[in-house]
């Protein structure tokens, strides 16, 4: 099958002149299918367009019979064609009818027809359909032919992708670029956001396909080459860390890849075949993503996104673009989508336009999900694909309760979703009612409900939930998001804010909680095994006392005249929180002999969050004014659980028995020595388990602000007294690991109680 004179150049260049021609979809596409026929000289050229039902249907023909055209369709993975579409991959046969997979249509007339090449529609990795040619005699198709069908077949999917197609296809399913995509995530932040898709690293959008002058376009993509290598060098040779935290390690693996010659030659194969070079760039990522989607090995999974990062940066380059999105151009009803993301990335949006996240990466606990609750921004994370499932301006649905993200919803989801959305506000209303209600049980009991927060766009919810303080001020979030170190009058000047919002309720600092999975940008890495076990926390403080002392005596100063909580995390030993006590004691003394005025009141306490502290309740309790539960990492470190990996993150129950007598066991030390406890946790949030916190004699809870309306409305509904009755009874005769959630599920339901 020689290609006529001109070659696949002249076909690109014919074929553009096609898509500016004005014409209807139809002819566009019929004119299309007899040029590359014409061109490759085949007897046969058709397009199989995917429909949203997953279905294959022949759009349209050249040589086969017309009446087939809208008529014949075949599943992905049926005949050569689903075969193709299935695998994403060509395929070149002599005799197609001797192929195990080959289906006969009659209504085709396709019998007469032996040698057979059929190529992907791709973009972005996703099937939208196959491009075929066919001729009636046996030959075997070259590597070049292969190539140049490749070649036109992107700008055909290019074609697809404008929409121009959609009215060709049946109303109730459309074709497979635009169907709705359901996809489920893990939930980071409570809420439903229903909005439009913003790309917080926007894909170059590939509009110039077809190269004027190959020899420019080669030096282009050298060029290019050329400068994405050095910057590459250059960051792993300053030792920083890059766009989005990547690490040395996966820098050295952008540089492997950046020196790859399979991919280059590929590229440089896709521009002498007549392709600009991002339009070659975007083809072979497209073809990668399209192959290794479909691999189970998962580490080739994750060298996708090294990948894709990869082309990222050289389309970029290609065009002269930032990698970031322009935030000042940002939509109304906005949902950004987006691989990953740092708390500072977020924080730069405008606030008022986000209606929600979604991140093909981050786990509950990570960093974006901690400043996404702080904004009352519903998010999702662990998102598959979720950045080339969507287009800039599609429709999406993020429920940051239930982990569920849906892309281009049609009518009934969306409609169904906005009611929900409807009714959670008239929930929230009903919560705003309790604002000035005490937090007292049904028996008398008073619990205290405070915030976590970390940020001061936290601090007006202290006053709009009707909170008592806040349980939790995680300071190291001020460091996560600056781009360095902050000073001691910086770090002053935020605790004097915080203090000034909170007014007269009280406010219990962390002291800077970095390390294990909380490397500061500008801070060098520590390699270890494993890090959440590893130098961090209290532990990094104690072993660089300098940073330590500068948060203590910022600290200080700004609670002058005023009360100071101040407790530490990650506390393994009574030792430690002796010696970050004597810290503490050093600040004060210098303090004073500087005529600085001091907290009129000074607490310090512990976060109970290491095992071993367990076995240490007695003494921790007398030296601590007080103890406050990371139930995310003690549950985690208790069941040697890794938090953020979904395997084994959920196999575990908090209010199993393990877990409820550690509580107990807690409580009842704190109150025998008239330490204050509290639990600051995850867990205390949720009203199910703040309810059998109580049960076990918590009278202090801290959490998120959008958790204080649910976890009042249980408390008031509560009788304490019976409720503590039914937990020792269901301790004392639990057996193994058995959860009590059943049965607490069962008298919350029982009395009435929301949960």
């Amino acid at each position: 099958m020689p290609s006529a004179p001109g070659g696949p150049r002249l076909l690109l260049r014919r074929l553009r002149e096609i898509m500016a021609e004005p014409v209807g979809a139809q002819d566009r596409l019929d004119r299309i299918v007899t040029q590359i026929a014409a061109n490759m000289v085949a007897e046969v050229c058709s397009v199989y367009v995917m429909r949203g039902d997953g279905v294959l249907e022949l759009f349209a023909t050249e040589g086969l019979k017309r009446e087939a055209v809208h008529l014949t369709t075949m599943r992905s993975g049926e005949g050569l064609v689903g075969l193709i579409a299935s695998t994403a991959e060509p395929l070149a046969l002599s005799d197609a009818q001797s192929h195990p997979s080959f289906s006969y249509k009659p209504e085709t007339g396709e019998e007469i027809y032996h040698a057979f090449l059929g190529v992907p529609l791709l973009r972005a990795g996703n099937t939208l359909g196959v491009l075929v040619v066919q001729n009636r005699t046996y030959r075997v198709y070259t590597e070049e032919e292969v190539e140049a069908l490749q070649t036109t077949a992107m700008v055909v999917a290019e074609m697809l992708a404008t929409g121009e197609l959609q009215a060709l296809a049946p109303v109730e399913t459309g074709i497979a670029l635009r169907r709705p995509v359901y996809q489920k995530g893990v939930a980071l932040a409570d809420g439903v956001g229903l909005g439009y898709v913003v790309l917080h690293e926007p894909r170059v959008v590939v509009k110039n396909l077809i190269a004027e002058n190959v020899e420019a376009e080669l030096s282009r993509l050298e060029s290019a080459i050329a400068e994405v290598r050095l910057s590459i060098d250059e960051l792993i040779e300053r030792g920083d860390v890059a766009h989005h935290g990547e690490h040395r390690e996966v820098l050295e693996t952008f540089r492997m890849f950046a020196h790859d010659q399979g991919w280059l030659r590929r590229m440089r194969e896709a521009v002498t075949s007549g392709l600009t070079a991002e339009a070659a760039v975007e083809r072979v990522q497209s073809d990668n993503r399209a192959r290794m989607l479909r691999q189970t090995d998962p580490y080739l999974r994750e060298r996708l996104h090294d990948l894709d990062d990869l082309a990222n940066r050289l389309l970029h380059r290609l065009v002269g673009r930032n990698l970031v999105a322009e935030r000042s151009h940002l939509p109304e009803n906005a949902i950004i989508v987006a691989r990953s993301m740092g708390p500072a990335a977020l924080l730069d949006y405008d606030r008022s336009r986000l209606r929600g996240l979604v991140l093909e990466e981050g786990g509950p606990t990570s960093h974006i999900a901690i400043v996404a609750r702080a904004l009352g921004i519903p998010a999702v994370g662990e998102v598959p694909n979720a950045t080339s499932l969507t287009e800039p301006g599609d429709a999406i649905i993020v429920d940051g309760a239930a982990g569920e993200v849906q892309i281009r919803p049609n009518p009934d989801v969306e409609a169904a979703y906005a009611e929900k959305a409807r009714l959670r506000a008239r929930r929230q209303e009903q919560y705003l009612k309790l604002r000035d209600v005490p937090s007292v049980s049904k028996d008398g009991v008073e619990v205290t409900l405070q915030i976590n927060a970390g940020l001061v766009v936290d601090l007006p919810h202290i006053a709009e939930t009707g909170a008592a303080g806040v349980g939790l001020f995680r300071t190291e979030l001020q460091f996560m998001i600056a781009e360095r170190m902050p000073s001691a009058s910086e770090q002053q000047a935020l605790y004097s804010t915080v203090f000034a919002e909170a007014g007269d309720r009280p406010v219990t600092f962390r002291t800077l909680d970095i390390g294990g999975d909380k490397i500061l940008p500008y801070m060098q890495a520590v390699e270890e095994e494993n890090p959440a076990l590893g130098w961090r926390a209290i532990r990094i403080g104690l072993d660089r006392p300098g940073l330590l002392r500068a948060q203590i005596r910022a600290l200080l100063k700004a609670a002058a005249g005023r009360p100071l909580k101040i407790m530490f995390p990650m506390v393994a030993t009574c030792d430690e929180f002796e010696r970050a006590k004597q810290i503490v004691e050093r600040e004060k003394t210098h303090l004073a002999n500087h005529g600085h005025p001091l907290p009129c009141d000074l607490k310090l306490g512990v976060m109970l969050e290491v095992p071993s502290l367990l076995f240490q309740l007695k003494e921790i309790c007398e030296s601590a004014d007080f103890i406050s539960l990371g139930t995310n990492d003690l549950m985690q470190f208790l069941f040697a659980i890794d938090r953020e990996n979904r395997r084994v993150a959920d196999r575990f129950d908090p209010l199993s028995a393990p877990m409820l007598r550690a509580l107990e066991m807690v409580a009842e030390h704190a109150q025998a020595a008239g330490c204050q406890a509290t639990v600051c946790g995850e867990i205390g949030g949720r009203p199910l388990e703040a309810m059998a916190l109580v049960g076990l004699g918590f009278r202090s809870l801290s959490m998120s602000p959008a958790a204080i309306g649910p976890v009042k409305a249980m408390l008031l509904e509560t009788n304490v007294a019976e409720l503590n009755a039914l937990i020792r009874e269901e301790l004392k005769n639990a057996g193994g690991g058995e959860t009590l959630r059943p049965r607490l599920a069962h008298f919350a339901e029982t009395h009435g109680i929301p949960v």
